[in-house]
């Protein structure tokens, strides 16, 4: 991934072979006890403070901006980087059900695990967003996924969240909390977090360029094409 929009650069980037990192997190780990005390608190029902505008996939900000910053129990506003940015950002996330995560210039962005270890229901929208460590961790347990247009349909977002059960909001809640480890790094590194899951990442990646490599070795010029990493379509995430 780089921050130029250019996100896969052909020939350089293919998820046979390559790991999605998690970014890490600008704010502070809401845990048990933070997550208990702020339940009650929780009155917003979806929450996005960042750049209202961005470029590439990042322009649906702008169209969701107009869609929803109107809406009472709705807080959407501009915020930036920075020890205050930081304080609005965690604040807002803690008093809220689901958090905001659209595009920006790239299809991923810190916001994601922010929400995570905040214990705010991510509610994703980008149509082309890969996930980090996807295979092992299940992200329906933790996230909400919308298409690009089912978003920007006037009303269509809010009813769908407003349509969410109380049950499975709970749920939802109390598995952000077990899957909080995994966005967490830490020095030295703990069993199951980002460092252990980009080793077991790799080394799932690594039988399987080995499988290229060994058939590329054998196979001879009439027999079926060789497919190699570089022949594979590009976005194609392999199950664990």
């Amino acid at each position: 991934m780089d921050s130029t929009g250019n996100w896969y650069k052909p020939g350089q980037v293919y998820l046979e072979k390559d790991v999605i990192l998690p970014y890490v997190p600008n704010v502070d780990l809401c845990d048990y006890k933070c997550v208990s005390e702020t339940q009650s608190k929780r009155s917003t029902l979806l929450f996005f403070r960042g750049r209202l505008k961005r470029n590439a996939g990042g322009k649906i900000r702008s169209k969701l901006v107009t869609e929803l910053q109107s809406i009472e129990d709705i807080i959407i506003e501009e915020g930036s980087a920075g020890a205050k940015g930081k304080v609005a950002a965690q604040t807002g996330m803690r008093k809220s059900l689901f958090c905001l995560n659209p595009a920006g210039d790239t299809p991923s962005s810190a916001r994601l695990f922010d929400a995570i270890v905040s214990g705010c229901i991510p509610v994703i929208i980008s149509d082309e967003l890969e996930l980090p460590f996807e295979g092992i961790l299940d992200y329906s347990k933790i996230a909400l996924f919308v298409s690009s247009t089912d978003a920007v349909q006037p009303g269509w977002l809010v009813k769908y969240l407003r349509g969410i059960d109380a049950q499975r909001v709970r749920e939802m809640q109390s598995n952000l909390l077990k899957y909080s480890r995994h966005f967490l790094y830490s020095s030295p590194a703990q069993p199951l977090g980002p460092e252990d899951l980009t080793w077991r990442m790799i080394a799932g990646k690594l039988v399987n360029i080995k499988l290229h490599i060994q058939r590329s070795r054998r196979v001879v010029r009439e027999s079926r094409s060789v497919c190699t990493c570089e022949c594979r379509v590009g976005n194609t995430t392999r199950m664990l």
